[in-house]
């Protein structure tokens, strides 16, 4: 019930998924990304495993091998799907027999698309090619692009509620993790949170190693973007008894 794309970009080896479903909160279940690696792990996924998989291409395992031992050790492999590609570009994928078609995977150069209850292998196509054709940009809006591309190829058949983009660098922290948990349109809300955002995600890595960097808001206006924030609400509810 998911479509997905975990890739490596060759010019700055950061790696990532962007991903979207019917169901909601697809970002806290099916992604799991390092500096090490991306595994996307969908359709009825078990976390734990996906996890697992993640610690394993941490380890230094090659993909393949890390889904041939999961699937060799999971009594509902075929209702699963994997996706992954390390840190060297190597990829692989699993999709089980079980799942609801249109259901596949589609590799490609240090990438790899896969979905079910799809409209057909047209989505995985389409997102392929979007991430290829934006080799030059950064690898968070490539990979938000080819989940854009599959949207418009035909999604997913029941329509799309969750989405995520999840981005890792050198550092073992993330450079982009954004979620829309329950939305009628999660793709076109993560879009629209990404473009407020991106112009941070530079930032907030320079933070952590220089934590008396300007703030961000001053940040953003010395770089020239404008931006709306939220705003104090009234205080509606006085301080507990015993608090003062």
């Amino acid at each position: 019930m998911t479509f997905s794309i975990a890739a490596r970009c060759a010019r700055t080896g950061q790696l990532g998924i962007g991903i979207a479903t019917s169901s909601p909160a697809v970002g806290s279940r099916c992604v799991h990304v390092s500096r090490n690696g991306a595994v996307a792990y969908q359709s009825v996924p078990d976390p734990r495993l996906g996890a697992f998989a993640l610690q394993r291409i941490d380890a230094g395992f090659w993909p393949q091998r890390v889904i041939d031992e999961v699937i060799a050790n999971d009594a509902w492999a075929g209702r699963r799907q994997i996706g992954i590609v390390d840190a060297a570009g190597r990829i692989a994928g699993f999709t089980g027999a079980q799942n609801v078609p249109w259901a596949g995977h589609l590799p490609g150069a240090e990438h790899i698309a896969q979905g079910n209850v799809l409209a057909g292998p047209e989505v995985l196509e389409a997102m392929s090619e979007a991430f290829v054709a934006q080799a030059g940009d950064d690898l968070a809006q490539r990979l938000l692009r080819a989940i854009e591309a599959g949207r418009d190829a035909g999604g997913q058949v029941e329509g799309q509620t969750s989405a995520a983009l999840l981005v890792y660098g050198r550092d073992t922290f993330a450079l982009c993790d954004l979620r829309v948990d329950v939305s009628e349109e999660p793709i076109a809300e993560l879009r629209r949170v990404f473009d407020w955002y991106e112009p941070l995600i530079p930032y907030y890595a320079r933070r952590a190693d220089e934590p008396d960097v300007v703030r961000y808001k001053q940040y953003l206006s010395e770089q020239g973007h404008a931006r709306t924030f939220g705003r104090p609400v009234p205080v509606t509810r006085g301080p507990r008894a015993g608090t003062r």
